[in-house]
C-alpha cells in the first residue's frame, strides 16, 4: 500500500471521527444555549466538563461556537481521503492548501489545549477527541508533503535524513505524552482524590 493510500485512510478515518466529535459538541452547545440548566453529556466531573468550557469566551473565538469550524473543515479532510482512495492525484497547490489547513488546526488545538488546561481549568472530552485526530493529521500531511516535494525538491531530499519511517510513530507519541503530562500535573489534586 502506498504512503498516499495509508494517509488517505488516516484522513478519512480521522476526518470522520473529528466531524462526529465536532457535530456532537455543536449539538450540546446549542442545547446549552437553549436551556441554561442543561447539563451536557460530556460534563462528567469538575475536570472533565465541557459545559464549563462551552460557557467561556475561548469557546467562541471568532464570534460563533468553535465546533462550527470542525463541522465545516472535517468534511474537507474526509473528501480528500476518499478522493485519494478513489485514485485522484491531487495537485501540489491542493496539498499545500491542506497543509495550511492542518497547520492552522494544530495551532488552534494547541491554543485551546493551553486555554483549557491553564485558563479555564476544565477539559472537554469531545474537544480532546478533536485534538487527538488533528495532531496525527498535521504530522502525516506534513510528512507526505515533504516526501512528495510539495515544499520543494530541496526539502524533499532532506526529509529522508530527517525523519525515517521507523521514527514516525515515536515522534508522533511525543505531543500526546506532553499533553498527558500537562493534564496530569495541572489536575493532580483532583486525580489523586480518585486513587
Amino acid at each position: 500500500m502506498s504512503s498516499d493510500r495509508r494517509l488517505a485512510w488516516g484522513l478519512t478515518a480521522g476526518g470522520v471521527v473529528g466531524f462526529i466529535a465536532a457535530a456532537v459538541l455543536l449539538v450540546e452547545r446549542i442545547r446549552l444555549a437553549q436551556d441554561s440548566d442543561y447539563v451536557p453529556t460530556c460534563s462528567l466531573n469538575p475536570v472533565l466538563s465541557c459545559g464549563s468550557v462551552m460557557e467561556t469566551a475561548q469557546a467562541s473565538l471568532l464570534g460563533f461556537p468553535n465546533p462550527i469550524i470542525g463541522v465545516a473543515a472535517f468534511p474537507v479532510v474526509v473528501t480528500t481521503g476518499v478522493a485519494v482512495l478513489a485514485g485522484a492525484r491531487l495537485a501540489r497547490w491542493y496539498w499545500l492548501g491542506l497543509q495550511v489547513g492542518v497547520t492552522a488546526a494544530l495551532a488552534f488545538v494547541a491554543w485551546l489545549a493551553f486555554q483549557s488546561i491553564y485558563r479555564i481549568g476544565a477539559l472537554c472530552p469531545y474537544c480532546m477527541v478533536v485534538w487527538a485526530v488533528v495532531i496525527p493529521m498535521f504530522w502525516y500531511v506534513t510528512l507526505r508533503n515533504l516526501a512528495g516535494g510539495a515544499f520543494g525538491e530541496k526539502l524533499r531530499r532532506s526529509r529522508a535524513s530527517v525523519v525515517s519511517a521507523e521514527w514516525h510513530a515515536p515522534i508522533l507519541l511525543v505531543p500526546f505524552l506532553v499533553l498527558l503530562g500537562l493534564v496530569g500535573e495541572r489536575f493532580w489534586s483532583y486525580w489523586s482524590t480518585l486513587l
